[in-house]
This record gives structure tokens, C-alpha cells and sequence, in this order.
């Protein structure tokens, strides 16, 4: 659709001038899916589900956050949704904006203040209660500091380990998720499946 298209020339302008720290994600309410993504670094699919559809937009929430994320990979991230509203006034879509705030994590003491971000409330709870992403992202953060590795320094069996894990956690029943993982891991996506059905059998 034309909207969508004038969002996406939004996003590109948006990652453009934040090079290479922002990634810029268009989500397409009308059909809860993700339609484009401008400096793609959180591993999602342009098609994936959006997982936005029991926020309920009341009238005035057109801007959620700035609120703290975690990446695939550990890293924080700082961002803030924007909801976009048609000439009818109803959302039609939603830019979700990620400042990769690791740079300026390592001068935390001069740039303390850029650092902040709001504590979590009910709002940003709605928004991101059944975000598998989100999830994954976290289990694979707290199984990795559990058993004291990076995630660059993985060996196969260390990711077949995580893939057991993630699965003892639940982390597959999203749409796409065997998927995502596979490439937070630097896995195939058979690898993944094969992990699975050695447990599932």
C-alpha cells in the first residue's frame, strides 16, 4: 500500500542519518506483520508477525517509550514506537526505532545521561506481552551468563545445549521462531529442527 511505501522512505532516512546504530522496523497493522526493515541487526524477516494484535490503541497513544530492549546478541538497545495514524485517524502503522547503545555503554561515565531509560510500566508491558523475540532474546542472554560463554565462542554442542534449552523453556512455539534462533546461532534451520525432534520423540 501507498502508506506503507511513504514509511518505508521514512525508515531508510531515519537508519541513514544514525548509521550504522539504528535499526528501523515498519510493522503494517492492518495485517499484524512486520512490512519492512531499514538496517536489519535484530535478525526478524520483513513478513514476520508483528505481535501487536491485542494492543488495543486508545485514542492519544501515538508514542510508546523510550524503553530498554536486549538483542539476540546481549546487546542494549534503546528504543521508542511510534504509532501512525490514516486520514480516518486509525492506526495503520506502527515505526519501531532501536539505538544500539553499546558504543556508548563503554563511555557510560561521560555520556551517563543518554544512557537512561524509563522503567518498564504497564503500557510497554502490553506492547511486548507475547513478543517471542523478546523472550528468546532474554533466555539466551540468561543461559549464556548461567553457564559463563559469549555467544561467539559457542561449539556445536554448547549451541545444541542453548537449542535443548530454549526448547525446555517454550521458545519454539512462535511462528518463525526455529528460524530465528537458527540464525542468532549461526545455525541451519535443519540443525535446529533435528535438535528438536531428537527431544520431541
Amino acid at each position: 500500500m501507498e502508506y506503507i511505501e511513504n514509511y518505508k522512505r521514512m525508515a531508510d532516512g531515519i537508519a541513514a542519518l544514525m548509521h550504522p546504530h539504528a535499526e528501523v522496523v515498519v510493522h503494517d497493522i492492518a495485517v499484524q506483520k512486520i512490512a519492512y526493515l531499514a538496517n536489519n541487526y535484530s535478525n526478524r524477516d520483513v513478513g514476520s508477525p508483528s505481535l501487536m494484535d491485542e494492543i488495543d490503541f486508545a485514542e492519544g497513544d501515538t508514542l510508546l517509550g523510550p524503553y530498554r530492549k536486549v538483542n539476540w546478541d546481549g546487546k542494549v538497545l534503546k528504543s521508542i514506537s511510534i504509532v501512525m495514524k490514516g486520514p480516518d485517524e486509525k492506526p495503520e502503522a506502527m515505526i519501531c526505532i532501536n539505538l544500539d547503545m553499546s558504543e556508548m555503554d563503554k563511555m557510560h561515565q561521560v555520556l551517563g545521561l543518554m544512557l537512561g531509560a524509563p522503567e518498564e510500566n504497564a503500557q510497554i508491558d502490553a506492547l511486548f506481552q507475547d513478543d517471542w523475540y523478546d523472550r528468546i532474546n532474554q533466555s539466551i542472554q540468561e543461559w549464556l551468563h548461567g553457564q559463563n560463554l559469549s555467544l561467539q565462542s559457542l561449539n556445536r554442542t554448547e549451541k545444541k545445549d542453548l537449542v535443548l534449552a530454549l526448547e525446555d523453556k517454550g521458545a519454539f512455539h512462535g511462528q518463525g521462531s526455529a528460524n530465528y534462533v537458527a540464525r542468532c546461532l549461526g545455525l541451519g534451520r535443519a540443525t535446529v529442527y533435528k535438535y528438536l525432534k531428537e527431544v520431541r520423540h
